[in-house]
């Protein structure tokens, strides 16, 4: 067949193929494979000695040099996916096997009409003047015939964003190029979205080039492609491709014609659909920021600051987010944040009365209201296309408005009406938390990060857990919406004390007055108080501390508490540490005979945690036992058994004496677990527990709430550590500093722990700042955004991950 071969034995790797978006594949361009070159050698990996090409086809050589073949392209075809939308149209290979590519804009999605006059669909300026501009998708041609609108207009300097997350490729289209998405079947009309921890869209780009090219080579140099989903009339179109060069990625269509305008410069800002943007994406804007001096105010500043130019599909969503971030950065640049008379926008403001989180930020943050108030005239500046905060409002009628008739139909609909307005209202908290963060860095050039800044502030974290509505929440509303729940159902014996006690889980620190217990009923308030005050115990004064936020109610000698559907209300969340060292104080303050009772729905989470404050309070006030020996432990994970998590161990370095504060932490746990196997409850085995049960999770969700359960246990050790260390540097002056103030003196003035936050990849996990709580189905949306989306799978060992830096298990 005039070929040769080596008869030496020759290895053939073969390449693998392209892995769906949904698995988290991805396929760099300088190492993709052709087609012929992965497929052939994946079939013929176990008789194959070398292959050998030529005009024909490969000749494959098998290692005993005795059978001599060629592969053909029919038997390769078989191994791609093939797929049609419906009978009526024909089979063609499909992207990542699994998607077709569908015409990004549709003529009806242009609303203002300036796809002709302007080159992109609804591009358009913001209001007041500034040098803000959004618009859709344009094609090629069309971005070209934007910025020459730009620089008639006598911008010189311009900064363009593409806030899109999903991958968009450009096909060839007589003289232009245009857009088109790969979409799933079933959700046609839609983005891909989510596309796995570590994607990025361009490599993805890449990827389907390189797969568009290889289909249309099976394909007498066509690939088929739709623009009517609705009918599939004339559906699909085959588009000609017979080189890579026809078909352009995002970049490519972006960056060369700005090739010999180096004012004008490009960027992939990918921002959520929904919801707000991820911290590590406000760090990719403020690094923008940071490389424009003209942005900056510095001394060698001149002339006017550069055009912001944002574009995302349409034009709307995303594109809007993005206005109002290049609005309030203008409003700094200016001073116009200062001056609300520069800008004379007429805004109509948010009945703040009913958003318990503006009004938690408005009480926490010095000049809140006006923060709040320069938000609101940049959301009315870009409002031409979305008002986001008439969003809010509409989301919120919504949900009060009457509920549908069919019962399973209306919870879906309010499920759905209910996730938009936590989203809306989400997007709109952080472009106040942004617009906070610019007062304090924005004249100092950004020194800090989004995400670093916002370890520093670590009070601002735990207050989306506030979004359980998007309005304030009616005493009637808790009974009709939410649900009575028995708390004996959810609070089973472990300790079986009901028979004696008349109570769930009661007991005693040994040789201390500190007891914990379940919610008792009344009858069993007065067996505990009985119990106290016998002869044997002589307790004159009881304090009794309620460890419970939900509403308690007793009926019939059973107690039952409200709680809202979906994700139960957190019972690992902090307890208040300065209440709580105040009422010890002032109880031992009264001499001896006192003795303290903490109860919460089982007697074990939130109970526990006040018992070791307890403990720890009384060994400083009253002096520490003697402490043994370590112990050997010969089980599973010791270290971690131990409580050596790298995370805590990091602490201790930085804490003066930090392995005996660590220590003692550990001896009051082991003290008021004493009676409790790990079955029951211990802080330190609870957090590997929790996370073995995450990875026997049934479904991802249950997973990601065990993973963020896993998390919390942590912060609570944590905090635990830091505590006791505030209680040795403190006691000298009686602990007239709260432990609040302490640790916002430990986060801002020595910076060690904030720069542990950053250092130990934690600036939006639990430790340093904490994560709100799963109390709502939108909070736990924000942890999993932060803890599952980001990669983390827990906790044990720090690493940097794609996307941002987040703890993980295994190295």
């Amino acid at each position: 067949m005039g070929t040769t071969a080596s008869t030496a034995q020759q290895a053939v790797s073969a390449g693998a193929p392209f892995e769906g978006l949904q698995g988290g594949g991805t396929m760099d361009s300088q190492h993709s494979l052709s087609v012929h070159s992965f497929q052939t050698t994946g079939l013929h990996n176990s008789k194959a000695k070398s292959i050998i090409p030529n005009k024909v086809a490969p000749v494959v050589i098998t290692y005993n040099c005795k059978e001599e073949f060629q592969i053909h392209e029919e038997l390769l075809k078989a191994h791609y996916t093939l797929g049609r939308l419906s009978d009526a149209t024909p089979e063609h290979y499909l992207v990542q096997g699994r998607y077709f590519l569908v015409r990004d804009v549709a003529e009806k999605m242009d609303v203002l009409g300036t796809v002709r006059s302007c080159g992109a669909p609804n591009f358009r300026q913001v209001r007041g003047g500034l040098t803000v501009f959004g618009m859709g998708q344009p094609s090629l041609s069309g971005f070209r015939q934007v910025l020459q609108k730009l620089q008639k207009d006598g911008h010189r300097e311009c900064i363009i964003f593409c806030v899109r997350e999903e991958p968009v490729l450009f096909l060839r289209a007589e003289e232009d190029f245009v857009p088109y998405t790969p979409r799933d079947k079933q959700n046609l009309h839609e983005n891909l979205q989510g596309l796995g921890p570590g994607i990025q869209a361009e490599s993805l780009e890449l990827a389907i080039r390189k797969e568009i090219h290889d289909f249309a080579q099976l394909s007498e140099n066509t690939y088929h492609v739709y623009h009517n989903i609705e009918d599939l009339l004339g559906e699909p179109h085959a588009v000609a491709i017979r080189g890579e060069d026809d078909v352009h990625v995002t970049e490519e269509v972006y960056k060369r014609p700005l090739f010999l305008q180096p004012a004008y410069r490009y960027h992939r800002l990918p921002l959520p659909e929904q919801g707000a943007p991820l911290e590590a994406q406000f760090d990719v804007f403020v690094s923008v920021l940071r490389e424009t001096p003209s942005l900056l105010q510095l001394r060698d500043a001149h002339g006017p600051p550069p055009a912001l130019l944002f574009s995302c599909q349409t034009g709307v969503g995303r594109t809007n987010l993005g206005m109002t971030l290049g609005t309030l950065i203008l409003f700094h640049h200016s001073g116009a944040a200062s001056r609300p008379e520069a800008v004379p926008l007429h805004t109509k403001p948010l009945p703040l009365e009913q958003l318990q989180l503006i009004q938690s930020f408005l009480h926490m943050v010095p000049q809140g209201r006006k923060m709040v108030d320069e938000v609101d005239r940049a959301v009315t500046a870009c409002a031409e296309l979305q008002d986001l905060k008439e969003l809010i409002l509409e989301h919120q009628r919504k949900l009060e408005g009457p509920r549908p008739e069919s019962p399973a139909q209306g919870s879906c609909s309010q499920h759905g009406v209910r996730q938009r307005a936590l989203q809306s209202l989400e997007r709109y908290f952080y472009l106040i938390l942004f617009n906070y963060y610019l007062h304090e860095q924005y004249p100092l050039a950004f020194a800090l990060s989004f995400s670093r800044w916002l370890c520093a502030h670590p009070e601002l974290y735990r207050l989306p857990v506030t979004l359980s509505s998007a309005g304030p929440v009616a005493p009637g509303d808790l009974v009709t919406k939410g649900s009575l729940g028995a708390d004996d159902l959810i609070s089973p014996d472990a300790l079986s004390t009901v028979r004696e006690m008349d109570v769930a889980n009661f007991r005693r620190v040994p040789r201390m007055p500190i007891y914990g217990t379940a919610q008792p009923s009344a009858k069993a308030l007065e067996s505990i108080l009985a119990y106290l005050t016998d002869a044997k115990r002589k307790l004159r004064h009881v304090v009794w501390v309620n460890l419970r936020e939900e509403a308690v109610l007793e009926c019939d000698g059973h107690t039952h508490s409200l709680r809202w559907p979906g994700p139960p209300m957190a019972s690992d969340q902090l307890e208040d540490f300065d209440r709580l060292l105040e009422a010890l104080q002032g109880a031992l303050a009264k001499g001896p005979g006192t003795g303290f009772v903490f109860s919460c729905l089982s007697g074990q989470g939130r109970t526990t945690t006040a018992m070791v404050v307890a403990v720890l309070a009384f060994w400083h006030i009253q002096g520490f036992p003697e402490v043994g020996e370590e112990e050997l432990v010969s089980v599973p994970d010791a270290k971690f058994t131990k409580g050596e998590f790298e995370v805590v161990m990091k602490v201790v370095q930085l804490l003066p004496d930090g392995h005996r504060v660590k220590k003692e932490v550990d001896a009051a746990l082991d003290t008021v677990s004493e009676t409790m196997t790990p079955m029951h409850y211990h802080l330190r085995e609870i957090i590997i527990c929790t996370y073995r049960q995450a990875k026997a999770a049934k479904s991802e969700l249950e997973a990601g709430r065990l993973r963020l359960r896993s998390l919390q246990y942590l912060e609570r050790y944590v905090y635990l550590v830091l505590f006791n260390a505030y209680l040795h540097l403190e006691k000298a002056d009686s602990w007239h500093r709260p432990f609040s103030s302490w640790m916002q003196q430990a986060l801002s003035c020595t910076c060690c722990v904030s720069q542990l936050a950053v250092d130990c990849a934690v600036p939006t996990v639990c430790i340093f700042p904490p994560l709100p709580g799963p109390r709502t189905e939108g909070a736990w949306d924000k942890c999993w955004r932060a803890v599952g989306k980001r990669n983390t799978q827990a906790i044990l060992h720090c690493a940097n991950v794609p996307r941002a830096p987040t703890l993980q298990w295994e190295n």
